[in-house]
């Protein structure tokens, strides 16, 4: 029996409002996070994006040409997330998907998004490596993972883990160096 995707340690929907917040800017700048990985004309891929506090600031960096995909598992949050969108002017640069237990429903996207973003996520799902091998799916060739996890919820031998299991998945790393307090690594998917 396969594992769902989703867990009861999701993030509630109504935190989404507190994670959107401007003074949020001063731990966590998304334009800094971002502009190094991402580039206009790019598809990338925004997993658990909550309200959007990176996938709106993804959208103005890739432009007009660009193409963002928000997946979450909660309606409420994407519903904000396109509230917001809207307000900003991006809403036709974001597409907003429903996963569902079982998956993130990427199989559209295989081989087609340049960068994904995976902040704050993969310690929510009971399955990561089923997380991980459907986002390494949808990567094209040279396509980036960008993984931000919170220390004060994983340990660094479980972030250790889950680089093994994209590792698994072909994703190798290019580089691990925390931002900041936070776990982080970049992971690349072969050209070949």
């Amino acid at each position: 029996m396969s594992k769902n995707i989703c867990s009861s340690k999701i993030c509630p929907w109504w935190l989404g409002y507190f994670l959107v917040s401007p003074l949020r800017k001063l731990l966590d700048n998304p334009e800094k996070i971002l502009s190094p990985h991402v580039r206009a004309g790019m598809t990338a891929l925004d997993v658990g994006p909550g309200m959007g506090y990176f996938t709106l600031p993804l959208a103005k960096i890739a432009g007009p040409s660009g193409r963002v995909i928000a997946v979450d598992l909660q309606e409420k949050m994407l519903s904000g997330l396109q509230r917001r969108a809207k307000r900003a002017g991006l809403s036709e640069r974001i597409e907003c998907r429903l996963a569902s237990e079982k998956s993130l429903n990427l199989a559209d996207l295989a081989g087609r998004v340049n960068f994904a973003l995976a902040c704050y996520v993969i310690h929510e799902v009971p399955d990561p490596e089923r997380l991980l091998s459907e986002i390494a799916r949808a990567l094209a060739p040279g396509g980036r993972l960008l993984i931000v996890e919170p220390p004060s919820h994983i340990s660094r031998a479980d972030f250790e883990k889950y680089l093994a299991l994209a590792q698994k998945n072909g994703l190798s790393t290019v580089s691990s160096s925390p931002l900041g307090r936070k776990l982080s690594a970049l992971l690349e998917k072969s050209a070949g």
